[in-house]
């Protein structure tokens, strides 16, 4: 290869490649998709809790207003709307009019306050005044309908 002359204006037969700001173009390239995996990644966590928050909230209240109703409907005495609060095995089990006979045979509610809802469980406590002044604590099993989601009574203890 033959040796350019010297002197001034000669070029070189080739660029050289630049050589500052390459470690920082790497360290920034670097840094972006660090920084971009981190919040798909974070974003995808905090909606996976965030799922998972409102699921157990939504069981709670759905838990606390159908044991609510259920016994609204106890303390009023329309025992075929408490039927219809139960799950699909409490009415296997038992049929509505065997279920009106039973439930009206038995103490009359007077007042009732509804507790919080185990998730764990899918219990909740019902503290229960009936007419002639006598207490209980009850609880309250729940179940959930197959087709609609939805929370059902499936036994009282």
């Amino acid at each position: 290869m033959p040796v350019p002359p010297a002197g001034p204006g000669v070029a070189p037969p080739f660029a050289a490649p630049p050589t500052e700001g390459r470690n920082t173009r790497l360290w920034l390239g670097l840094g972006a998709g660090a920084l971009a995996l981190l919040l798909c990644c974070g974003g995808g966590g905090a909606a996976v809790v965030g799922l998972a928050v409102s699921g157990v909230q939504a069981v709670e209240e759905q838990g606390r207003t159908v044991s609510t109703d259920y016994y609204r409907a106890l303390a009023e005495r329309k025992y075929g709307a408490a039927y219809d609060q139960l799950c699909d095995d409490a009415q296997r089990r038992e049929s509505r009019r065997e279920f009106e006979r039973r439930v009206a045979a038995e103490p009359q509610i007077d007042t009732f306050r509804v507790g919080e809802v185990d998730t764990t469980t899918l219990t909740v406590p019902v503290d229960v005044t009936f007419t002639g002044g006598d207490r209980d604590r009850q609880q309250v099993t729940l179940g959930q309908d197959r087709q609609t989601g939805g929370m059902e009574v499936c036994g009282v203890s």
